[in-house]
């Protein structure tokens, strides 16, 4: 790989933050979940994942014809198709757990308070851990880091790369800004140490062609010789 194709995918993936950066602004008010964009023959498929999708639509669809314009003309996708797609459960979603985080503090929640509450949201909700870090001035001039967490959240490896979702947020207050960092591991999650023992009968039903070939190769056991009979005694 020579140096120009380095300049192009770091190019490609700094036209994409941005890109979410300013969907993540104009959204906000929907609840912004999340952005995939996938390249197609027709053009660039974008899907925006939002709490209300009707608000990103609009009134007659002009709002997304407006953000339509401004993804094809600003950051130069080619031909930008917009799909706006419900988030299932908000409480499993990362990026819009970050936000409501970000906003209660905003409203002058303590920020110990804010944290527990949407720990305990996000496990009602199903979820295997949550992950939540605080860090900026909380209370005085010194900057602070505070973590809540509760369940199963893996920090490393591929658990980590395939069942973490992680969402970042500001919240912008008098004595300064506030990082707020979200973490879940969904449901649906499977670690690997996560083990089921079944039984021959359980695992005949499962694999039947296993356990078939597994009979037919054992031998049958001999049929056990019956006990010799003990002498009679002779009549005295």
């Amino acid at each position: 790989m020579n140096m120009a194709s380095e300049r192009k995918f770091v190019a490609e993936n700094v036209r994409r933050v941005l890109l979410k950066e300013y969907l993540m602004k104009e959204v906000s008010r929907a609840g912004f979940g999340g952005l995939d964009i996938q390249r197609t023959p027709m053009g660039t498929r974008v899907i925006l994942t939002t709490e209300r999708p009707g608000l990103v639509i609009g009134r007659k669809g002009q709002t997304i014809k407006n953000l339509t314009m401004v993804i094809d003309e600003r950051y130069g996708f080619v031909n930008p198709q917009i799909e706006v797609q419900e988030v299932e459960n908000a409480s499993l979603n990362a990026q819009i757990m970050a936000e409501k985080l970000a906003f209660s503090l905003e409203r002058g929640w303590h920020f110990r308070r804010a944290g527990h509450s949407t720990v305990r949201r996000v496990m009602d909700a199903g979820a295997r851990g949550c992950h939540i870090i605080v860090a900026g001035k909380l209370t005085g001039q010194r900057h602070r880091t505070e973590k809540f967490k509760e369940g199963y959240i893996k920090f490393c490896g591929e658990p980590r790369a395939l069942f973490v979702e992680r969402g970042y947020a500001v919240a912008k207050l008098k004595m300064g800004v506030i990082g707020v960092t979200v973490e879940i591991m969904r449901p649906d999650s499977k670690l690997p140490a996560d083990t089921t023992v079944l039984t021959k009968t359980e695992a005949a039903a499962k694999l039947p062609d296993l356990f078939g070939q597994t009979a037919a190769a054992e031998p049958l056991p001999e049929p056990a010789e019956p006990p010799p009979e003990a002498p009679a005694e002779e009549a005295g």
